[in-house]
């Protein structure tokens, strides 16, 4: 595994790679553990989004599980991919640009900033997984208190994703970036997925 790993540290360089999947398909977790093999920053949209306390319409947006609209995306996440403490360390990136255009925006600026994408991921579940691991969550309560973990608010995320995420998957598809992973796996096993999937692309 760890010659795995430097295989793709060298590949990946300061580059990034964006996770992409429904709710609870796994995303932040891989994505912490990624950023750890590879030393790396894991940003994820949403934790961004959810901290800015402020902004009153992001929360009201955010509460009832819809998609943030581009410009106040743009507003609030993409000036993270330009700090400079993340200079010379390689992104992982979770979800960031979700909505069709979005991810022009997303590859422009971390081409911009020294993080040029690399790869996609998505990890693949049905509408019916989620709902098992929603079910499971609930009755666990280990993802702590978020607003977004609702029934209500999960379907809405759901559609949202099924209307307005999968064009950017596409876009992702078409050129050449996309790698699809078998999210109903174990975590180790998508997480030994994920790393195969890298290797192949590194080499």
């Amino acid at each position: 595994m760890d010659t795995h790993i430097q295989t793709i540290k060298t590949w990946l360089g300061t580059g990034s790679i964006n996770i992409f999947g429904l709710p609870f398909a796994g995303k932040d977790t891989q994505g912490r553990l990624f950023a750890n093999y590879l030393e790396g920053v894991l940003i994820s949209g949403g934790d961004i989004l959810r901290k800015s306390q402020s902004n009153l319409e992001l929360q009201r947006i955010m509460a009832a599980g819809e998609i943030i609209p581009t410009s106040l995306w743009e507003e609030i996440v993409v000036p993270f991919l330009a700090n400079p403490e993340f200079a010379q360390k390689p992104l992982i990136l979770s979800e960031v640009g979700r909505l069709q255009g979005e991810e022009r925006i997303v590859e422009k600026a971390t081409l911009a900033t020294g993080h040029p994408q690399k790869a996609v991921i998505l990890l693949q579940l049905t509408d019916q997984e989620v709902w098992n691991r929603f079910d499971a969550a609930q009755q666990e309560g280990d993802r702590g208190e978020r607003a977004d973990d609702r029934r209500d608010v999960i379907q809405t995320r759901l559609d949202s994703y099924h209307h307005k995420v999968m064009p950017v998957i596409e876009h992702y598809r078409s050129n050449g970036l996309l790698i699809e992973v078998d999210g109903a796996q174990s975590r180790q096993d998508v997480t030994e997925q994920i790393i195969t999937s890298l290797v192949a692309r590194a080499t």
